[in-house]
């Protein structure tokens, strides 16, 4: 079973010809409301991709909490455990240009809200994979992995967006998931040599014996191992519409194919393809792809390359 530990948002989307540079106004034709949040995100993208998962957070009593959790009520996530708050459910203003790039600007609301203490003590265990990212209050994410660990639970960290994270807290999970600019900044804080993104993950992972995946855009994926050595894989050639949760679809897809007992060089591939085929429809949860449509494109990525 999976447990996402995280934030829920409404996305405001906004597609644009270019994206704003400081002090300039950019129009677009129009505008979308979907369901967004990096840790909702990654719990519809798991339970698309087979999981059963349950959706630990806050949302508002306002209008918008209904959006927020449709499209994980509709793919059978456990929300029982969800915060009613009297803060406004977050909310982000996202442009996308032409070539599917972005920009975000979130406004966390309710998420802010979000405790440790909401996680209920009979679904920590062995048989239980936290995933977490960083649009929660971090002092609560450093609090459940220890709670977690103590169980035994398995522990995944998307540490996105990017943020200071301590060393102890590193040090107790099982996998760490970063894109090349977040990958450079945990490496940074460790003090530990970051040239690139691929060498920052390598030393974050000796440095903390933990499992470190970085992303890396058209360039796939890798995987670095604390005892060193690792895998990696190419990215699904696509022609991208809109990149917006793309990085939470690999995440939910990687996390889906773990708990499903799928070993690391296979759950790298599924979580590969998730990310690109979120690539290809505009959105954060409605681009996210189901077992099926990852499946059928699994043949067209080669096997994981062992360094």
């Amino acid at each position: 079973m999976i447990v996402v530990f995280g934030s829920l948002n409404v996305d405001v989307m906004i597609a644009v010809h270019h994206l704003p540079l400081p002090g300039e106004t950019v129009l677009g034709p129009g505008y979308e409301l979907t369901a967004g949040g990096k840790g909702a995100n990654q719990a519809l993208a798991a339970a698309r991709a087979g999981a059963r998962v349950t959706m630990i957070g806050s949302i508002g009593t306002d209008p918008l909490a209904e959006t927020a959790i449709a499209d994980l009520r509709a793919a059978g996530v456990d929300l029982s455990h969800l915060a009613k708050v009297g803060d406004p459910t977050g909310l982000a203003a996202i442009c996308v240009d032409k070539a599917g790039e972005n920009h975000v600007v979130v406004a966390s609301g309710a998420n802010r809200h979000t405790r440790a203490s909401q996680m209920p003590a009979a679904l920590l265990g062995p048989d239980t994979l936290v995933v977490m990212q960083m649009e929660v209050p971090l002092e609560e994410n450093w609090a459940l992995i220890r709670a977690a660990k103590a169980k035994g639970t398995r522990i995944l960290l998307n540490a996105a967006p990017a943020a200071a994270i301590p060393a102890e807290s590193l040090g107790l999970v099982d996998w760490l998931i970063v894109n090349e600019n977040e990958a450079k900044q945990v490496a940074l804080d460790l003090q530990v040599s970051a040239k690139d993104a691929r060498q920052a993950a390598a030393n974050i992972a000796r440095a903390t014996d933990t499992t470190v995946i970085v992303t890396l855009g058209g360039a796939g994926a890798a995987a670095y191992l604390g005892k060193g050595g690792g895998f990696d894989v190419p990215a699904l050639s696509i022609k991208p519409i809109d990149t917006v949760g793309a990085g939470d679809s690999f995440v939910g897809g990687f996390a889906a194919a773990i708990d499903r007992g799928l070993d690391l060089p296979l759950a790298l591939r599924h979580a590969a393809i998730g990310g690109a085929l979120a690539c290809l429809k505009t959105g954060a949860q409605p681009s996210l792809p189901t077992l099926a449509e990852i499946e059928k494109r699994l043949p067209e990525l080669p096997a994981a390359r062992v360094f």
